[in-house]
């Protein structure tokens, strides 16, 4: 939610583009100039130096979040009728690409410090027809990997980065400790284009390769199928060069973000508020800064009053939802999960977000929970 009028809203993109104006509209040009708009040296530029950024061998730039999750499972193995085990307490988009290549999605439940996948409830989890793992890095912090692989051996790891761009845990930087990682760079995240756009990292050859042929169709020469399902799914041209500007400062933006949810811990470490917790290992670039409490929804319907408009993620655990009931979950499965689906909202988190608006959410929600208390 962007802010409006003189609201606080969660999330705004015009005073980044105001600061980047310039830049912005130079890569557009650049890329109309150029006389290729499809796979040209843009996504190939943005590509070598996203792998860079994250120290893997290959990058491989998607038209969205949801197919770099989806082919990134394909490129590892994962076919119709296995079983992924991932989270519930995540975006819709990280089972509805399992379910997308036919594949079933095992919901592990969650720790409620960090919100991160319980891995201690992964060996129950496991059956003959486990063929990943496909954690989720939220909120801007990672899960332990190397915990993680302690149980589940030989299973291949793909990693949901979507909110983690720049995030470091245990086992390394967010996108170079499984054998593939999936990123969305819609425009909220941490590295957000201005459009869809997402990515599959990987240091192995062979499934960088199969990711390439993929994103175009399953075709390695032109017009010739080697392998199907495959998919039209290329990062465009266009965005591709804006995500090339936008890299060259993501360390700053995510400095600016931890200063933020630093004034925040401050402003409001004293209330009723339960904050983000940091797992052991991680570096956090607050993708969001997540806050909880017993009594939410009358604690936002206030603030919006107030002018404050924040954002639950998420309200609705995905094993809940009408479109996952084949999968035959039910309430109370996940007791974790479903807790944090009725007490955690977000609070205002963008790189460009000015301390007069930090000041005033803050100043709003301590006077609402004093209202509430």
């Amino acid at each position: 939610m962007s802010a409006s009028g003189n609201g606080v809203g969660v999330w705004a993109y015009l005073a980044e583009y105001e600061r980047d104006r310039t830049e912005i509209l130079a890569a557009v040009d650049r890329v109309f100039s150029s006389g290729r708009l499809v796979l040209g040296e843009s996504v190939r530029g943005f590509e070598d130096e996203f792998a860079a950024y994250n120290g893997v061998e290959h990058c491989v730039g998607v038209d969205n979040g949801t197919n770099a999750v989806k082919l990134a499972l394909q490129a590892v193995g994962v076919r119709p009728g296995d079983e992924v085990i991932t989270v519930s307490n995540t975006a819709a988009p990280t089972a509805v690409a399992i379910d997308e290549i036919g594949a079933v999605p095992v919901f592990a439940d969650v720790r409620e410090d960090t919100y991160l996948m319980d891995i201690d409830t992964v060996e129950d989890l496991i059956t003959p027809r486990t063929r990943c793992v496909l954690p989720v890095h939220l909120y801007g912090q990672c899960v332990d990997i190397p915990r993680l692989r302690e149980i589940t051996g030989t299973l291949p790891v793909v990693e949901d980065c979507a909110q983690a761009h720049g995030a470091t845990g245990p086992g390394g930087r967010a996108g170079a400790m499984g054998e593939a990682a999936a990123f969305s760079f819609y425009p909220t995240k941490v590295l957000g284009a201005y459009g869809d756009g997402g990515a599959v990292t990987t240091s192995d050859a062979g499934t960088a390769r199969t990711l390439r042929r993929l994103r175009y169709y399953g075709m390695e020469e032109r017009y010739y199928v080697e392998e199907t399902p495959g998919h039209n799914a290329r990062l465009d041209e266009v965005q591709a060069e804006i995500l090339r500007v936008k890299l060259r400062r993501l360390d700053e933006d995510i400095a600016a973000r931890r200063r933020i949810a630093e004034r925040y811990h401050d402003g409001l470490g004293d209330t009723g508020l339960t904050l983000p917790a940091i797992g052991t290992g991680n570096d956090h670039v607050y993708y969001l800064f997540v806050a909880r409490h017993p009594r939410r929804d009358e604690l936002l319907k206030l603030l919006a009053d107030q002018g404050i408009h924040l954002n639950v993620s998420y309200p609705w655990p995905i094993h809940t939802m009408r479109g996952f009931d084949k999968l035959g979950y039910r309430a109370g499965d996940l007791p974790v999960t479903e807790k944090l689906a009725d007490e955690v909202f977000s609070l205002p988190m963008y790189a460009t977000l000015t301390r007069e608006d930090q000041d005033r959410t803050i100043a709003a929600v301590r006077d609402v929970l004093a209202v509430i208390a």
